[in-house]
């Protein structure tokens, strides 16, 4: 990735303005609602799979989807800026207000990857929340099923195919060609999105059961996130990260043990 130049400094300004907007909106609204529905097993059902008094579940979707949106654009921004200035950079010879345009697009098209990934989780959740809200069965065994599942998607963390997909996803972050164009750029966004969901889907599925409305986690998701496109060893950085998943797994799991 070309480093970026002194010409570059009014678009990290507004990347980072963007960062910080798109962090308080998130804090924000996940703010007012921390808790959530407490269920057999010890455990809280997260209110992002419930509808408030009144609402509909249309309207219950649209919010989660403006929530998700917002904690996704904080959470992968520090990821996306890399590609953008490499966008830019191929872009050189565009004017000023082309390459700004542009550079929307592209941003536009990577996070409508993870909007829609949003919108697809957004229906199993509802329904194994149902699910637990309907069976006390179902319900006790929800930690420990979550214990295991976070620990199968820490192992999966470092497994060689997510390893290629890291590098992969690095690959096209430091060359992403700048053929001009609105449609070009969304395509470029889209590509890289595709690139970034194959490899960070384990991590969105941990932030998923851990909890979706968790801004801790979601601090921390997004440091891992960061590190493993930006750190000169992003294979140790990606098995350590599987490793914290693994133990955070287990943990979960021996608590639940101890409960019962």
């Amino acid at each position: 990735m070309p480093a970026a130049g002194k010409g570059e400094l009014p678009f990290l300004a507004v990347c980072g303005l963007w960062f910080v907007l798109s962090a308080a909106g998130a804090a924000y609204w996940c703010g007012p609602m921390p808790g959530g529905m407490e269920m057999p097993g010890g455990w809280t059902l997260s209110m992002a799979w419930m509808r408030m008094p009144g609402q509909s579940w249309a309207g219950a979707a649209v919010l989660f989807l403006g929530m998700w949106a917002l904690m996704m654009t904080a959470m992968m921004l520090p990821a996306l800026v890399p590609m953008l200035l490499a966008y830019r950079h191929n872009l050189r010879s565009a004017k000023d207000r082309s390459r700004a345009i542009h550079s929307l697009f592209a941003a536009g098209g990577y996070l409508a990857v993870w909007i829609g990934f949003g919108a697809l989780a957004y229906v199993p959740g509802v329904l194994l929340a149902a699910l637990a809200m309907n069976s006390g069965l179902f319900a006790r065994c929800v930690p420990a099923l979550t214990g295991i599942a976070v620990v199968l998607l820490g192992i999966f963390q470092m497994t060689e195919w997510k390893l290629g997909q890291l590098a992969r996803c690095r690959a096209v972050t430091s060359c992403a060609t700048g053929t001009p164009g609105g449609l070009s750029a969304w395509a470029q966004g889209l590509h890289l999105g595709l690139c970034c969901l194959r490899c960070n889907v384990n991590l969105m599925l941990v932030q998923l059961l851990a909890g979706v409305m968790d801004l801790r986690f979601m601090a921390l998701l997004t440091l891992a996130v960061s590190a493993e496109r930006l750190a000169p060893a992003p294979r140790m950085v990606a098995r350590a990260v599987g490793a914290t998943i693994v133990i955070a797994g287990v943990a979960l799991f021996a608590g639940d043990l101890i409960a019962i």
